[in-house]
C-alpha cells in the first residue's frame, strides 16, 4: 500500500467522523478498510461502517499526526472543530469540548470530559496527560453518550489508542533537532506471529525554554521540556474468537517551570512584559518549604491495562477491559510573577486509581444490543505548600508600610519590599521566612449498569435507545497548618493595633482564607444516584450518505467541596455540596461520501442545569460554585476533498454561541458570561501532497493554517484576562527513499512567530496581580526516520 492511502485513509476517518471501541472501554480493534470511502468501526460495539454510525465524532490517526507535524494533544487540537485544549503544562491541561472545559485539579471534583487511554477512563487532571507517540488514532466525541463512553463524559470524550502488536517483524528510529535546542529519539520494535506478537515503542523530548528566567538561582529557563514515554504491548490471539491484549505504560516529565509572568511587577529588564524575560523562583526559602529551590514539574506515570474479546456464540461476544493509572507529580511555580519572594506555591498531586468492565453485545439482521457493568475507583490528593517572607507578603498585598516609602518591586525591578522586615526589627532580623500547606483529598468509587439497543426498523431506518444507572460515593479529606504570623508582633503599639484593624487577617494567618485545622483530617461522604438515557435516529438518505438525530443527557458529579472555617476561634469543617451539573445534548448532522468529496455537518444545541465553575481563591484554592443555568449552540463542519490520487484538501470550521444565561439570578457574577477557553469560531484547513518523485521516492508535504477567535481565560469574563483572535501557520514537508525505507522531513509550527497568550490570570488574579503565560513560537527541525518491515506487515 502507498503512503497515499493511508494519509488518504487518515483523511476520512477525520471527516467522515470515525468512532472505534475504545471511547467504550470495550476492544479496540482496527478499522478495516472495505474501499476507498468506507471504513469499518466498532464504536457502538458491533462492527458498522462510519457512516452508520449516529454520533459526531472526529478520528486522526497516527500517521495522520505525523503529517501535520504535532507532537502534544494540544497542537493536535487546532485541527478539529469543537476541540480545544490548554497544555499549561503537563501537571495541568485544560481540556474543552464544545466550549466547556475540564481542568480542576481538586481531587475533590470530578471531570467533564472523559479521556481514554486503551478503552481505560484517565480523566483525573493531574494523571490525565499522555504522550502522543506510536498512537493507532486519537478519537474525540461530541456530546453526552454515557450509555457507551461512561460516567465522566458529560459533554465528550478524548480516546488515545495505542498502535497494538501486528504478525512480522518491523522497526522504525526517528531523529530529530530543532531550534531552541531540540531534540527527539524515538521509535519502536515489533514482532510475533498470528497468535502471540509483542511491541515495544518508546519517545524522548528534550527542548530548551522558550522564556528567559533572570534569576541566578534558576538552572533552566521556563518551559524547558524533558520528557520520556515507553509502552510494552502483549497481543494473544490463540484463536479466531479470542483476543488478549497486555499494555504497560510509563510516562515521565522533567520539565522546566512555567513562565507566570506578572502584568503589574517589573523586571530589571524593563516594565512588566508578558512576552520579555522574567524574573521567577528567586525565594531563598523554596527548597525548604516548596520541596525544590528549582521551579518546574517532576512527574511519573504507570499504567497497565488488560483487555479480552471473546466471541462466543451466534452474534454474542464477550468484553472486558481493566485498568490500573498510578501518578505521583511535583511542580513548584512562582505565582506573582516576579523576582519578589512574594507568592511561592508547589503542587504535589498523587493518587491511583482502578477500573473494570463487562459487555456482553449481541447482533443479528433486526437487532444489535448490548449491556454491562462497570466499576471505577479513585482516591488521590492535591498537597498545596506555600512559601514567602513576611515583610514582603504584607507589604506586596496591602502596601501597608508604604509610609517606609518601599513598594513590592521597584521600578528598577528590585524587590525593596524586602526592607521592610529589617526596619521593622531596627535591623535585628534580616528575613522572616513564612510557609504554609493545605491539602484536598478525595476516595470516589462508582457503580453502574448500563444497556443499549438498536432495532432496524427497515433498510434505510435504525431506532436506538440506551440508558446506564449510576451509584457513586464520594468522600473528600481536608487538612492544613497554617501558622500565625509573627511581624505584626513586632510592632510597638498603637501600630500593631492599627495594622490589625487594617488588615485583621494578620491574627490568624498570612494568606487570608486561610485557617489551620490544628492536625486534623475533616473528612466528609455523600452518596449519589443517576439515570443517564440516549435516544438516536439514523435514516439513510443512499448507501454513502446519512443523516442522524441525537438527545442524550451528561451529569458532571457532584462535588462534596470540605475545606475548613472558623468558630469561635477553632477551627471545623466547612462542607459545601455542589449540586450535580446535568446537561441535555440535541443534535441532528449529516455524513457521507459522493465521488471525490466527503465530510459532515452537525448542529448542537446544550441546556446545562446547575453549571459548576472553579474560581481561584485568594488563599491559591480553587473552590467551585454553581453559575445556574448555560446553553449552547453551535455547528461543526468537516469536509475533505480528493481531486487527485496525489493530493487531498481538508478543511473544518466550527462556530459556538454558548455562555451561562443573562439575567441569571442564582449566579450574577457569572451573568452572560462565555464558558472559559470557549472560542466564538475555530477553522483549519490544508492540504496534503504525497506525489513520485522517481522509482522508489516520493515527495510529501502538508501545510496548513489554523485560525481561532478570541477566548476568556477566566469566569467572568475581562478583557484583561482574554485572548484575541490567533491565526497559524504550520508545514511538514520531505522525501521518502528506497520504497519508504528512510524518510527525511522539515517541520514549522507558528510559521509566523504569531504573539499570543496561552493563559491569564491564574493564581496571582486572586491576589489582585494577574500573571500571563506566552504560547509557543515559532518552532522548526529536522526530522530523519528508517524503517524496516517484512511482508507480513
Amino acid at each position: 500500500m502507498s503512503r497515499f492511502m493511508s494519509v488518504h485513509d487518515a483523511l476520512l476517518c477525520s471527516t467522515v467522523l470515525l468512532p472505534t471501541a475504545a471511547f467504550a472501554q470495550t476492544a479496540a480493534p482496527e478499522a478495516v478498510v472495505a474501499d476507498d470511502t468506507t471504513i469499518v468501526v466498532t464504536a457502538q460495539k458491533i462492527e458498522q461502517r462510519a457512516v452508520d454510525v449516529p454520533i459526531t465524532i472526529s478520528a486522526v490517526s497516527g500517521e495522520r499526526i505525523k503529517d501535520l507535524g504535532v507532537s502534544d494533544l494540544d497542537e493536535l487540537s487546532s485541527y478539529i472543530p469543537g476541540l480545544n485544549i490548554q497544555e499549561q503544562s503537563a501537571n495541568n491541561p485544560g481540556i474543552v469540548i464544545r466550549g466547556i472545559t475540564s481542568d480542576s485539579g481538586s481531587s475533590q471534583q470530578g471531570p467533564r470530559v472523559t479521556l481514554y487511554y486503551n478503552g481505560v477512563d484517565i480523566s483525573r487532571s493531574r494523571g490525565s496527560y499522555q504522550a502522543i507517540y506510536d498512537l493507532e488514532r486519537v478519537e474525540v466525541i461530541k456530546g453526552p453518550q454515557a450509555t457507551l463512553f461512561g460516567t465522566a463524559s458529560a459533554v465528550g470524550a478524548i480516546s488515545l489508542v495505542s498502535a497494538r502488536p501486528r504478525p512480522g517483524l518491523a522497526g522504525e528510529l526517528t531523529g530529530g533537532y530543532g531550534n531552541f535546542d531540540q531534540t527527539l529519539v524515538g521509535g519502536y520494535l515489533n514482532a510475533g506471529s498470528d497468535v502471540v506478537a509483542g511491541r515495544i515503542a518508546f519517545e524522548g523530548r528534550t527542548r530548551d525554554g522558550y522564556v528567559e528566567n533572570l534569576a541566578a538561582s534558576q538552572e533552566e529557563e521556563l518551559y524547558a521540556q524533558d520528557q520520556l514515554g515507553v509502552r510494552a504491548s502483549l497481543r494473544f490471539t490463540p484463536t479466531d474468537a479470542l483476543t488478549i491484549d497486555l499494555v504497560g505504560t510509563y510516562d515521565r516529565q522533567r520539565n522546566g517551570g512555567t513562565p507566570f509572568i506578572s502584568g503589574t511587577l517589573p523586571t530589571e529588564a524593563g516594565p512588566a512584559d508578558p512576552f520579555g524575560a522574567a524574573n521567577l523562583g528567586g525565594s531563598p526559602f523554596s527548597a525548604q518549604a516548596l520541596g525544590n529551590s528549582q521551579l518546574g514539574l517532576d512527574r511519573d506515570v504507570y499504567d497497565a491495562n488488560f483487555t479480552l474479546a471473546y466471541g462466543f456464540a451466534d452474534g454474542w461476544t464477550f468484553t472486558t477491559v481493566n485498568g490500573y493509572r498510578e501518578f505521583d507529580s511535583a511542580e513548584v511555580f512562582d505565582a506573582d510573577g516576579s523576582a519578589a519572594p512574594y507568592l511561592e506555591f508547589a503542587e504535589i498531586a498523587d493518587g491511583w486509581q482502578m477500573s473494570h468492565e463487562a459487555r456482553f453485545s449481541y447482533a443479528d439482521p433486526s437487532w444489535r444490543a448490548s449491556f454491562g457493568w462497570n466499576y471505577f475507583t479513585e482516591k488521590g490528593r492535591q498537597n498545596v505548600p506555600f512559601s514567602t517572607e513576611e515583610g514582603v507578603f504584607i507589604q506586596c498585598l496591602t502596601g501597608a508600610f508604604s509610609g517606609l516609602g518601599v513598594a513590592c518591586v521597584n521600578p528598577a525591578g528590585a524587590v525593596t519590599a524586602l526592607n521592610i522586615t529589617p526596619a521593622l526589627s531596627g535591623g535585628t532580623i534580616a528575613a522572616l521566612p513564612y510557609s504554609s500547606v493545605f491539602e484536598n483529598q478525595g476516595d470516589n468509587q462508582s457503580y453502574s449498569v448500563f444497556a443499549d439497543a438498536t432495532w432496524i426498523a427497515a433498510e434505510a431506518l435504525e431506532l436506538t435507545a440506551g440508558v446506564r444507572l449510576l451509584i457513586e460515593e464520594r468522600k473528600s479529606g481536608f487538612i492544613s497548618s497554617v501558622p500565625v504570623p509573627v511581624l505584626p508582633q513586632l510592632l510597638p503599639e498603637p501600630n500593631r493595633t492599627g495594622l490589625l484593624r487594617a488588615v485583621p487577617f494578620l491574627n490568624f494567618s498570612l494568606i487570608p482564607g486561610q485557617i489551620d485545622t490544628g492536625g486534623q483530617t475533616f473528612e466528609a461522604d455523600r452518596s449519589f444516584s443517576a439515570v443517564l438515557p440516549r435516544f438516536n435516529v439514523l435514516y439513510r438518505l443512499s448507501d454513502q450518505v446519512n443523516v442522524f438525530a441525537t438527545v442524550s443527557k451528561g451529569r458532571r458529579s457532584p462535588v462534596v467541596q470540605l475545606s475548613a472555617a472558623r468558630s469561635g476561634g477553632f477551627a471545623v469543617p466547612n462542607l459545601q455540596v455542589v449540586p450535580q451539573e446535568t446537561v441535555w445534548n440535541y443534535e441532528v448532522g449529516l455524513k457521507g461520501a459522493a465521488g471525490i468529496l466527503s465530510g459532515s455537518l452537525g448542529i448542537y444545541y446544550q441546556k446545562y442545569d446547575g453549571f459548576q465553575v472553579s474560581v481561584t481563591q485568594s488563599d491559591g484554592s480553587t473552590r467551585t460554585e454553581s453559575a445556574g443555568k448555560a446553553s449552547n449552540l453551535g455547528v461543526e463542519a468537516e469536509v475533505q476533498l480528493r481531486p487527485a490520487s496525489w493530493l487531498s484538501l481538508f478543511a473544518n470550521a466550527g462556530y459556538i454561541d454558548g455562555g451561562i444565561d443573562e439575567n441569571n439570578d442564582f449566579a450574577p457574577a457569572f451573568s452572560g458570561a462565555r464558558f472559559r477557553l470557549q472560542p466564538e469560531w475555530q477553522a483549519a484547513a490544508g492540504f496534503t501532497i504525497d506525489a513520485p518523485v522517481s522509482t522508489g521516492t516520493r515527495f510529501f508535504a502538508t501545510p496548513s493554517v489554523t485560525h481561532r477567535s478570541r477566548i476568556f481565560f477566566e469566569l467572568p469574563n475581562s478583557p484583561v484576562t482574554s485572548q484575541e483572535a490567533v491565526t497559524l501557520l504550520n508545514a511538514r514537508a520531505g522525501f521518502t527513499f528506497a520504497d519508504e525505507a528512510l524518510e527525511v522531513a522539515g517541520f514549522i509550527r507558528n510559521a509566523t512567530n504569531e504573539r499570543y497568550l496561552l493563559d491569564a490570570g491564574n493564581t496571582g488574579g486572586a491576589f489582585g496581580i494577574p500573571t500571563f503565560i506566552p504560547a509557543e513560537p515559532r518552532f522548526y527541525g529536522v526530522q530523519v526516520t528508517a524503517r524496516f518491515r517484512n511482508a507480513g506487515l
